[in-house]
């Protein structure tokens, strides 16, 4: 039985719907998966009913963009409830923030001599969490580019000229609010932040655990942070970070993660959730 916690669909910055998803999931073997959308869990009702379908146990989840020593970081949080009045109301002024940054990045484009239209970017998120790689298929779509990796290598990139940034709550905020609406918070793939020093800090604001098995963690990091994760009494999970095809193939299931570390990170969701919501 494996698992794999870190997915994401259309309803963020995915390709594929819930369904296809959930189907990819089916096909590989998967025994649970979690949906975490960037700032939503719009996706989470479709996906779960999708995974009931094929016998497959789905986790409601969702990405967060926290910061920490003035540095990015993401936290991943789990069997969130996606009805918290007080979740979505964070999530839903997260999502206005991510539109007025795409407005803001195409006016730098603009002021470069691209001519992209904020809507064309919005029309093909489709979605209330817009972010980069909308614009880079944007940028792609309307001739400004040749593909989706140079759309980000020449305008997308920290220091590029369509770079914003984004909007970020300090760690503490962003482990209370997944606490609060009944979830687990896990720091994602920690191999891509290159200072190992942040964790122990970030782990005191409450962490449950440590994203140790990441598709773009390698050599030995996965061990390392699996040894770290122990240090700190944190789970060690995993997920690949999967958002639709990748040089010719899902990541889905590239990250199989044991389902023994699934019940360890249930085993640290707060008292009192509905065990409906299991």
């Amino acid at each position: 039985m494996v698992a794999d916690l870190h997915l994401h669909t259309f309803f963020s910055d995915g390709t594929y719907s819930p369904e296809e998803l959930a189907g990819h999931g089916h096909r590989i073997g998967l025994s649970a998966l979690a949906l975490t959308d960037h700032d939503t869990v719009d996706g989470c009702s479709r996906a779960e009913a999708a995974c009931r379908a094929l016998g497959i146990e789905f986790i409601p989840g969702t990405e967060l963009t926290a910061e920490h020593r003035n540095r990015e970081v993401h936290v991943l949080g789990y069997w969130l409830d996606p009805e918290s009045p007080a979740l979505l109301s964070r999530l839903a002024g997260f999502q206005a923030v991510r539109e007025n940054r795409i407005r803001d990045m195409v006016h730098r484009l603009n002021e470069r001599g691209i001519a992209l239209k904020a809507d064309d970017v919005f029309r093909i998120a489709n979605c209330k969490s817009p972010g980069r790689p909308h614009v880079a298929r944007a940028l792609v779509e309307g001739g400004f580019c040749s593909d989706y990796d140079k759309a980000f290598e020449r305008f997308l990139k920290k220091g590029r000229p369509g770079w914003v940034p984004k909007a970020r709550m300090d760690i503490p905020t962003t482990v209370g609010l997944i606490h609060a609406a009944g979830g687990v918070a896990v720091l994602a793939h920690p191999g891509l932040y290159h200072d190992d020093t942040l964790i122990p800090e970030i782990a005191e604001a409450g962490l449950d655990g440590l994203e140790c098995w990441h598709s773009r963690h390698h050599g030995t990091e996965p061990v390392h942070y699996e040894r770290l994760a122990a240090e700190l009494g944190l789970v060690a999970t995993g997920g690949s970070d999967c958002h639709g095809m990748s040089k010719g193939e899902p990541l889905i299931g590239r990250i199989q993660l044991p389902y023994a570390q699934v019940e360890a990170l249930k085993a640290r969701r707060p008292a009192g959730r509905s065990a409906s919501a299991s």
